[in-house]
């Protein structure tokens, strides 16, 4: 909760001070050296990471269903809402999808992508879109944590998180579904975090 009032708030200072102080460089300019800034970020997020050859090493096949579930799963139900959201095609339902709660990626990705095809307004819309999708996400799951360990499953719960898994939420599921189940939960986030930027590029270039 505390990480997530922190983009917020981030973001909206961001707004302001672009409001108050205008700049010389274009939103395309500024959106792009944000995403390599978060692009960078991942990187060292993951590399940094001590036990990542542990990690590696301890990968298995089965390992993989899991991620993959929870991307077919998000994927489904997201072109499932392009029935309902009628201003939005199928292939925008599922760029914003496809953060899988990775918020301030998944939105600069999407307005950088989108603003050449689409302009600046209707990309702007889809990456707030996006944002605030993946941020109730994450806050939904981190709510609702224990009964979705309880009811469904740990695994239903490491599926729920996306890619908060590894961290976020690694602590809530730590503590719902036993510390047996943080292998699991960092590959699954790792595996969820490196397959964001393909699938949020490959749907809104469609």
């Amino acid at each position: 909760m505390k990480g997530t009032l922190c983009v917020i708030g981030s973001f909206a200072i961001g707004c302001l001070a672009g409001h108050l102080c205008g700049t010389d460089m274009g939103a395309q300019d500024i959106s792009l050296i944000a995403l390599y800034a978060l692009m960078l970020q991942v990187g060292i997020s993951i590399g940094s990471n001590k036990g990542l050859k542990d990690i590696v090493a301890s990968i298995r096949p089965q390992n993989l269903i899991l991620p993959v579930g929870t991307i077919v799963g998000t994927l489904v139900f997201s072109a499932a809402a392009s029935l309902v959201l009628s201003r939005w095609s199928v292939f925008d339902c599922l760029a914003v999808g496809s953060g899988f709660a990775y918020y301030s990626l998944s939105s600069i990705l999407i307005a950088q992508v989108k603003e050449p095809t689409v302009g600046v307004q209707v990309a702007t819309e889809l990456a707030t879109i996006a944002l605030l999708a993946n941020i109730f996400r994450e806050m939904m799951t981190l709510i609702f944590a224990p009964a979705i360990s309880k009811h469904l499953g740990s695994k239903a719960l490491i599926s729920a998180a996306g890619v908060t898994s590894m961290d976020v939420l690694l602590p809530s599921i730590v503590r719902c579904s036993g510390k047996e189940m943080i292998p699991l939960a960092i590959v699954h986030g790792i595996i969820i975090d490196l397959s964001v930027p393909f699938f949020v590029s490959l749907f809104c270039s469609l």
